[in-house]
């Protein structure tokens, strides 16, 4: 997904982080099987859990790997002290294939994707 933040470099608008900080994953057999939003939790999805936001909201979560994935928020949480998002498992394979935490930057996409995202994300 390198050419999401290479997108976002470009753009004219100045490209501020909202979360910094330590991501998490959870999965339907270690929480709720239905998210604060009403939907349904599904490990395949690319989702995330944040304590404020508007549910529907896309965010560009960046790894310290480089690494970085789009998702929607749908949940509330981290419940954890020092997390800033909680993700789908799918989210956080995207990121890593194994980790159970990392260090992130999250940015704020807004509602609807631009044209270049929904591309790239086969949308």
């Amino acid at each position: 997904m390198f050419p999401l933040v290479l997108l976002l470099l470009l753009s004219q608008q100045p490209v501020l982080p909202v979360a910094e900080g330590e991501a998490s994953y959870y999965t339907v057999q270690s929480s709720s099987a239905v998210t604060a939003s009403g939907e349904r939790l599904r490990d395949d999805s690319l989702t995330c859990a944040m304590p404020d936001g508007e549910f529907g909201t896309y965010y560009l979560v960046v790894a310290e790997n480089g690494n970085s994935v789009v998702c929607r928020l749908n949940d509330r949480g981290p419940y954890v002290k020092e997390r800033v998002i909680d993700l789908s498992e799918a989210a956080m394979r995207a990121l890593h294939h194994r980790a159970g935490t990392l260090r992130v930057q999250v940015y704020d996409l807004g509602k609807e994707l631009p044209p270049e995202i929904r591309s790239l994300q086969g949308r």
